[in-house]
């Protein structure tokens, strides 16, 4: 029954508005409703807790190593799940995370926390891949079927999900206060990791994916909660993320436009919830970027009217009229 209802929701979300908001708040903690333990902490300069950030992170991977022999050689019960152990004692010979991770560069805004001032600072998230999935990545503007454990620097776990949630990759990115607000740096990082690529059905109701992928992002408080303190999570707290990706839709349409949501990220900066062509004419209560509006540039004409798609309705091109350098679906007077 759960694989069926799995199955069913890959059809249906492939290109449905209603993915959008699957995922907005997921990894939001279990403790966020408890009004006592929300308070925001007076925020600091970006770039200097950035560097502060990293610090920890790169003493941290320095000092810490993954079960990889279990996932070079598998037992025959292994779950496939990260586990991290200090270098010490027994241990001392065991290679540390920081010769086995790879780095990855974003740039964070302060106004992505609704901060004064505008601060543009790079930022480095790490990501090991245990083991990789036979199946596509999905992208940021993906929706991403995984099993999770969030945990702080010190191993205490903050949230976890053994059974499988969807992960809706640009919902992480939407701007807010830190106790807010998702975290960027799940989206961001689920990314480097490919899904499986085939659901078995259990006799006893449950499901496995074949070829599934296993991987875990270590990322700095920017791409967390930044200034914002959630329960159990400290203000300017580098979290970390153990996952394995099931599956992910991929070409993901949100807006049911014809165009996959990755394609209306018109600036090319990775975030898709600030291109937005019709902000100025949209009200305030009901303004939506791109990648949820099946009207992009609000003429009154289908997104999907104005664009190329194949006789399937799958997207082929974008269409300029009389050579223009704007596309018709993000041109008013088109």
């Amino acid at each position: 029954m759960y694989l069926a209802a799995l199955k069913a929701m890959l059809m249906k979300l492939k290109n449905s508005a209603v993915i959008a908001f699957l995922a907005i708040l997921i990894i939001s903690c279990k403790n966020d409703d408890e009004g006592p333990d929300i308070e925001v902490v007076p925020p600091r300069v970006l770039s200097e807790v950035a560097a502060e950030d990293d610090a920890e992170i790169r003493e941290y991977l320095e000092t810490h190593f993954y079960n990889y022999e279990e996932f070079a050689s598998p037992p025959a019960d292994f779950d496939f799940n990260i586990v991290i152990d200090t270098i010490s004692g027994d241990n001392s010979s065991k290679i540390p995370l920081i010769n086995q991770i790879i780095e990855k560069k974003v740039i964070v805004s302060s106004s992505e926390f609704l901060l004064e001032g505008e601060e543009n600072v790079e930022h480095t998230y790490y990501y090991l891949e245990a083991k990789g999935g036979v199946g596509a990545k999905p992208t940021i503007a993906d929706s991403t079927f995984v099993k999770y454990e969030g945990t702080l620097l010190n191993g205490d776990v903050f949230d976890n999900i053994s059974t499988g949630v969807w992960w809706d990759n640009p919902s992480f990115q939407f701007p807010g206060p830190g106790n807010q607000r998702a975290f960027r740096g799940v989206g961001e990082g689920v990314t480097n990791t490919a899904g499986g690529n085939n659901i078995i059905d259990n006799p006893d109701g449950t499901f496995e994916v074949e070829g599934f992928g296993v991987g875990m992002i270590v990322f700095p408080s920017a791409l967390g909660t930044f200034n914002g303190l959630r329960n159990p999570i400290p203000a300017y707290s580098p979290l970390i993320f153990k996952y394995q990706v099931l599956t992910s839709t991929e070409n993901t349409d949100h807006d049911n436009d014809g165009i996959p949501s990755l394609f209306e990220d018109s600036d090319e900066d990775g975030l898709l919830y600030n291109d937005n062509a019709d902000f100025e004419s949209e009200p305030i209560n009901g303004r939506f970027p791109n990648y949820l509006d099946a009207d992009d540039d609000n003429d009154g004409i289908p997104t999907r009217e104005e664009i190329n798609l194949d006789e399937n309705g799958n997207f082929l091109s974008f269409r300029f009229t009389n050579g223009g350098d704007v596309p018709d679906h993000l041109n008013s007077d088109i």
